[in-house]
């Protein structure tokens, strides 16, 4: 059984994609991809984690018509020096996962949803974005055939 399931949200300048699949039997195997077209709300943070790799934590903002902007939060480990370098409203696609992490805090357990980001390119560099995009593309057909 093959199970496919899409949320698109689209405007002038934001789109935001969410693909899951799964394909069940002995030979299961299931993805976590996502697309996002949208326009960062903050200025780039970046980090240097106790193990000493970076991380770059961006907000980007997807628009849908006749709804409210959504805020998604979005890391991107082992990102090049040059990724806190993009501005804010800067429109950038991004090509990752979805994860939801668990730590403690206060005393409690946390938890946080975010996309961690294979890729953030600004949408104004055409042919990044579109190579960006149709890898992802790519590993959505190997998947369904």
């Amino acid at each position: 059984m093959t199970r496919a399931t899409t949320n698109t949200a689209t405007t002038s300048t934001a789109t935001t994609s969410t693909t899951t699949t799964s394909t069940g039997g002995a030979n299961a195997a299931a993805t976590n991809l996502v697309a996002l077209i949208g326009r960062l709300a903050r200025p780039a943070e970046a980090r240097e984690l106790p193990s000493g790799d970076r991380l770059v934590a961006y907000e980007v903002t997807v628009t849908r018509p006749g709804d409210r902007a959504e805020g998604v939060p979005v890391v991107w480990p082992g990102a090049p020096p040059s990724a806190a370098d993009h501005d804010v409203d800067e429109i950038v696609v991004v090509v990752g996962r979805v994860r939801r992490r668990f730590y403690r805090a206060g005393g409690s357990t946390q938890s946080r949803t975010e996309v961690v980001a294979d890729v953030v390119v600004p949408a104004r560099h055409t042919k990044r974005a579109r190579a960006a995009l149709d890898g992802l593309r790519s590993r959505l057909d190997e998947l369904l055939t």
